[in-house]
């Protein structure tokens, strides 16, 4: 695997500090973080960052296909290293998002039924939400 730098390269992205910090974040977070999650994270790192960087940066990586857009809930945009085709799931108590993976070699969704001819879908975005294992469990014990 070509290390971050030589990728962002290999996609058409100049590897900046700040390109770099943001990507290296989101694949070792797979929290499917806010703009603002992401930038409270790298502030530490580069304090002269600014929100717009952020947002700049992720709007940047997402066009260029190194990360995708999880759209959660109505106002809740996310963002994950993971470009593969998966969903997620949103846990209603904690707030968690988790990825959810189909089968091996099948795609997330196969075949919609009563799509019109001549219509092709671009990307399918399924977000399931509910109880994590970890809140259905605080449940049972009480």
């Amino acid at each position: 695997m070509l290390n971050s730098a030589a990728y962002l390269r290999e996609m058409g992205i100049s590897p900046s500090p700040q390109r770099l910090a943001i990507y290296n974040f989101l694949i070792k977070n797979a929290v499917h973080p806010t703009v603002d999650t992401i930038y409270q994270a790298v502030l530490a790192e580069l304090p002269t960052i600014s929100r717009t960087t952020v947002y700049n940066t992720v709007k940047r990586l997402k066009s260029a296909g190194v990360i995708q857009e999880v759209i959660i809930e109505d106002g809740e945009l996310r963002y994950d290293a993971d470009v593969s085709s998966h969903g997620h799931f949103k846990c209603l108590e904690c707030g968690e998002v988790y990825d959810l993976f189909p089968p091996q070699n099948t795609p997330l969704v196969e075949k919609i039924h009563g799509l019109p001819d001549n219509f092709t879908i671009d990307s399918i975005h399924l977000c399931c939400r509910g109880k994590c294992a970890g809140c259905s469990s605080k449940k049972a014990v009480k």
